[in-house]
């Protein structure tokens, strides 16, 4: 496919064309990491708008997108979306299973047209099963894989981690890596496919490592009782003397002494290596952090390896001096935003255009994608 833009800045995957259908949460997550790394991603959207209650202006996973208005309950709507299809090499949409079937831009419409076609499809339960027709929302979805339950105090309910890890970690990232693999063997073979992306798959497969210490006896299935989940004492969060929070990840021993050092509870900590005292070790720990305020602590732990850090706020954390060297978070038409990730040497990604306004690029959609009719009332 020829590149609709270049430069320092065009991406890894410059040349790459994708359409998406327009939805909310994941699929449009999705296709914002491809356009992030450079694709030419067009957002078909519909006439009645996507259904999420904010200012386009500020919908940050539309950026480096462009958009064009088609109503996919017309023939002439679909027949616009096919003829998108036959000139991609991704087409993307979020759909309960069986909708783009009716619609006529299903996996088979779509791959008749261009059987190089990679068709990635995004969902919470996945094409198939019990729940396959049923709603639903990254908590329920975390909450059926054991994610959910793994996360929170021993005493108390489970911490709801808004829907970082169903919708975005369990089904964006998972659907991003299901297209580029699908799309790599379509370059080598001329053979697209259908990626059928799940969050529940997804989540489940995070849990990849936990499952293996429970098989392994190394995991307790409770919360606040292991490694990793807050049961450690030197795993978890503090407050400290202002309301604010400490994170501790001081696993390692020789981090763990420095650490207890800088506390200043070196010489009265009780035995790390006994879990019979960890209630002990984590009063003596919270003690010393309710002693001074965050910024203090922070001075104190400043540069050294004792894996602590201040738990910071999404306001504060851009200003953090090692985001704000790195360039982790960026300014682009008056939103700060975090700026594309990972990194790559020769074809770095940007962020080259603000979120798209649905409709406002039919027209360049249609000279660069060769559809003249696209532009046509």
């Amino acid at each position: 496919m020829t590149a609709t833009h270049s430069g320092p800045f065009a991406g890894p995957l410059a040349g790459v064309r994708v359409v998406e259908l327009a939805g909310i949460g994941p699929g449009p997550f999705a296709a914002m990491l491809l356009a992030d790394l450079g694709a030419d991603v067009v957002r078909v959207d519909r006439p009645d708008g996507a259904g999420l209650a904010i200012d386009p202006a500020y919908d940050i996973t539309n950026r480096n997108k462009r958009s064009v208005i088609l109503d996919l309950k017309t023939a002439a709507g679909v027949r616009a979306a096919l003829e998108l299809a036959e000139r991609a090499d991704v087409f993307i949409e979020g759909y309960r299973p069986g909708v783009a079937e009716r619609l006529g831009v299903g996996p088979q419409d779509c791959l008749a047209r261009n059987p190089r076609l990679v068709y990635g499809r995004m969902t919470g339960w996945g094409q198939q099963g019990p729940l396959s027709e049923t709603a639903g929302h990254d908590i329920g979805y975390i909450a059926i894989t054991g994610a959910l339950g793994m996360i929170g105090p021993a005493d108390g309910p489970p911490a709801v981690p808004a829907n970082l890890v169903g919708d975005y970690a369990g089904g964006s990232l998972y659907l991003v890596i299901g297209v580029l693999a699908a799309l790599q063997h379509a370059r080598t073979t001329g053979e697209g496919q259908v990626v059928d992306a799940a969050i529940v798959d997804g989540t489940a497969h995070l849990t990849a490592m936990i499952h293996g210490m429970l098989a392994a006896g190394g995991w307790q299935d409770r919360r606040g009782a292991n490694l990793l989940d807050g049961g450690a004492p030197f795993y978890g969060t503090y407050e400290t003397a202002d309301g604010g929070y400490m994170a501790v990840g001081a696993l390692e021993k020789r981090f763990y002494a420095e650490f207890t050092e800088l506390l200043g509870i070196a010489d009265q900590a009780p035995a790390r290596d006994d879990p019979a005292r960890w209630a002990e070790l984590r009063t003596a720990v919270a003690d010393r952090f309710r002693a001074r305020t965050r910024a203090e602590w922070t001075a104190v732990f400043a540069g050294s390896d004792a894996c602590v850090a201040p738990v910071l706020s999404l306001r504060e954390a851009p200003a953090h001096p090692h985001l704000a060297a790195r360039g982790t978070f960026v300014d682009h038409g008056g939103i700060t935003q975090p700026a594309p990730a990972p990194r790559f040497s020769a074809t770095p990604g940007a962020v080259r255009r603000p979120p798209s306004r649905p409709g406002a690029d039919t027209a360049d959609v249609a000279r660069d994608w060769d559809l003249p009719d696209l532009d046509r009332p």
